[in-house]
């Protein structure tokens, strides 16, 4: 979730709409880090775990992946779960698919023991992930794998220069979302964690995102939908100037509004750890 947060009820609409653009708009990178993992599995899982999974991205990519398996996404979110139900079915997944609601900072779900855990941009909301994964572990057959994804460069949307206001403006923006966390580490060493639980590291890569749009609208609601999420975080820390132009991008049904630019990509990186259970 890519990007899985905890949240209030209201934001989440506006949260599942931006998990939802991501899984269209990264579907490429999607394939790309799932096939990765199915070549470092020594056998075909059969039971899958996807640990806050939001609305359902990894879940589907790996029940796609996995032929054969049954696919347990747990989230926090009874509103995300119900997406997740809802994707499988429109994707004829739904016989393999199954929900389970819980809160990992409270308790392990008993969901069993199974081959593939899998966890993308939601172990850093952890309270406390060394617990979690020596749950993790024993939740793992021997010879089982685990995948950690995390987002590594933010994603980037715009040129340098938008024709509005000063140039690089998406660059200030990064930067004071920088500077707003500078106590939080979003981007932990999931390796050195791994291997603390127990497990064995076997891979590590960082996948690049650089799509020119397939789908410009999507791109556009995508850019928007991300853009939106970190705008409260910028007042005050933004010039009032790049405030009014980050709006008018936002906000505007122009020319400028990023539902009708054609000059957008999407760039990012995606950093992905594999272990296995001795």
């Amino acid at each position: 979730m890519e990007h899985h947060h905890h949240h209030g009820e209201a934001d989440s609409t506006a949260m599942i709409e931006l998990l939802d653009l991501d899984a269209e708009v990264l579907h490429s990178y999607l394939l790309d880090v799932t096939t990765w993992v199915g070549q470092l599995a020594t056998d075909a899982p059969t039971r899958v775990l996807d640990l806050g999974a939001g609305t359902g991205t990894g879940t589907l990519a790996l029940a796609r992946q996995f032929g054969g398996a049954d696919v347990i996404a747990v989230d926090q979110s009874a509103e995300m779960l119900a997406r997740v139900r809802a994707r499988a079915e429109d994707g004829g997944l739904a016989d393999r698919v199954r929900t389970v609601h819980a809160d990992l900072d409270v308790a392990w779900p008993a969901v069993g023991l199974v081959d593939l855990v899998w966890a993308a941009s939601a172990l850093h909301e952890l309270t406390d992930p060394v617990r979690v994964f020596k749950d993790v572990f024993a939740a793992v057959h021997p010879g089982g794998l685990v995948a950690v994804v995390e987002m590594g460069a933010p994603p980037r949307f715009l040129p340098d220069d938008i024709g509005l206001g000063r140039p690089g403006l998406e660059a200030r923006c990064h930067d004071a979302v920088a500077r707003a966390q500078a106590d939080w580490e979003p981007h932990p060493d999931w390796g050195l964690r791994l291997e603390q639980a127990g497990f064995t590291m076997i891979a590590g890569q960082t996948f690049t995102i650089d799509l020119t749009p397939p789908h410009p609208i999507s791109t556009g609601r995508y850019a928007r939908a991300y853009l939106r999420r970190i705008r409260p975080v910028l007042e005050g820390r933004l010039a009032v100037e790049d405030l009014s132009t980050l709006d008018t991008l936002l906000t505007g049904d122009g020319p400028d509004s990023l539902l009708h630019r054609d000059d957008l990509v999407v760039r990012g990186t995606r950093t992905a750890w594999a272990a296995r259970r001795p």
